[in-house]
């Protein structure tokens, strides 16, 4: 069992399905001009949609660092956080009801410093897509609206 061990009779799971707590992850948000990137899942949850780079943040790791990592396994960029811009709770329930995922998102507005855009880690896919053509994909849950919300609010 992948679990780690806080008492003698607790014990917390580290699968990112069917969680007894949230996950923390981080997404960088990187924009070229009007244009955003992203990536295509190649993982659950959201296998084969289009979602912002991210993941899960590594025990010991400050957030900050896991967006650097993050974007660099996915995309192959390095990239410098600018700020926090949005925090979103994402929680997926299966059919019975019960919660598949839980993950509090810590979504990071992000330069690129170095690299070319190319898909790594669980990315099969990754391009920049103009503003108004978020609506023709197939995007993770919320993905357009915290895009849009960024865009809108805190680029010039």
């Amino acid at each position: 069992m992948n679990a780690t061990i806080w008492g003698e009779d607790e014990i917390m799971s580290t699968h990112r399905d069917y969680p007894i707590a949230p996950i923390c992850a981080v997404g960088a948000i990187i924009f070229k001009q009007d244009s955003v990137l992203l990536i295509q899942r190649g993982n659950a949850p959201g296998r084969g949609k289009w979602s912002i780079p991210g993941g899960a943040v590594h025990l010991g790791e400050n957030l900050e660092d896991a967006v650097i990592r993050e974007a660099r396994e996915e995309t192959q960029l390095a990239v410098r956080p600018i700020h926090i811009c949005k925090v979103v709770d994402r929680i997926h329930r299966d059919a019975s009801g019960n919660i598949q995922y839980h993950f509090i998102i810590v979504d990071y507005l992000c330069e690129v410093l170095a690299g070319d855009a190319q898909p790594s880690s669980d990315a099969t896919a990754v391009s920049y897509f103009k503003m108004e053509d978020l609506r023709n994909l197939d995007l993770t849950e919320g993905t357009a609206e915290v895009i849009r919300e960024v865009y809108r609010t805190l680029l010039p």
